[in-house]
């Protein structure tokens, strides 16, 4: 089970590791509605490395990648639901668009993101690279997403969900 921590204590900590010789890796993402994508992402991104610090996207953040509609769950309570997750130790929350900001202070080994990108596509790849980290997919390799899951229920309930009878 996680702990949730500031970006500056999380830096601290980083280095304090990398120094014991522990890999520390980074995975990433909104959370905004956990599903076994995530689960399997967040485990496959453990056995990476010795030490797993999750980014959780801010309210904010979620907002300007993902519409006005959009976090689902605010951002306590989405950092709360990852950090009770068996293979997270430490979650912090960010605000950017992408990860480059926080790869830039916690210098992970690995960056792990899931199986919806390809290294290719991964936006904090170079930067990433220039702390000396490593970008790795990681998760199961059939495609998962909270998109998907929110198109699944405005299909199936209307866009007003399922009312109570």
């Amino acid at each position: 089970m996680g702990t949730r921590i500031s970006i500056p204590v999380a830096t601290t900590l980083t280095r304090q590791l990398k120094r014991s010789g522990k890999a520390v890796v980074l995975a990433n993402g909104c959370f905004d509605l956990l599903h076994v994508g995530h689960i399997r992402y967040l485990n496959a991104a453990k056995r990476l490395g010795d030490v797993l610090f999750v980014g959780v996207n801010s309210d904010g953040s979620v907002r300007r990648l993902k519409g006005a509609g959009r976090p689902l769950m605010d951002e306590d309570e989405r950092a709360e639901i990852i950090s009770a997750l068996e293979p997270v130790d430490y979650v912090v929350v960010f605000d950017g668009e992408t990860a480059d900001q926080l790869i830039e202070q916690l210098r992970p080994d690995v960056h792990a993101k899931g199986t919806d990108y390809i290294p290719e596509s991964v936006p904090e790849r170079s930067t990433a690279s220039s702390v000396g980290g490593k970008v790795v997919i990681a998760g199961d390799p059939k495609a998962h997403s909270t998109r998907d899951l929110i198109a699944t229920i405005v299909e199936r309930f209307g866009r007003q969900g399922c009312e109570p009878s």
